[in-house]
């Protein structure tokens, strides 16, 4: 068990991915968002939900190399798909459980 918090865990998984991806991204923020998972705003601010720290790192990964991704494609386009697969394989299961898992989540944009 580390002896980091929570957050501090969500934010050094996030940095690690930026770094293997090859974004940077201005901040990562962890914040309570009652309906989503994540998100990327255009100036480059990537927010993580508090509650992310309480699901297994699989769906950590997806949530946080979605929004990275969003640094570098700001669309759900066919690169963004293809790049989702590349560093993600199983993203679209991941996606599908959530929205069984819990209705009132969305990854965000």
């Amino acid at each position: 068990m580390s002896s980091l918090y929570p957050d501090q865990q969500l934010k050094r998984r996030a940095m690690a991915w930026a770094l293997r991806i090859k974004v940077n991204p201005e901040r990562v923020d962890i914040a309570d968002l009652p309906k989503k998972w994540g998100s990327c705003t255009s100036d480059g601010i990537v927010t993580l939900a508090d509650e992310l720290a309480e699901t297994d790192e699989a769906f950590q990964d997806y949530v946080i190399v979605h929004e990275l991704l969003h640094l570098r494609y700001r669309t759900h386009g066919k690169r963004f798909h293809a790049m989702m697969s590349a560093l993600v394989p199983d993203w679209r299961e991941l996606e599908r459980q959530s929205q069984h898992s819990t209705e009132r989540r969305r990854i965000g944009h």
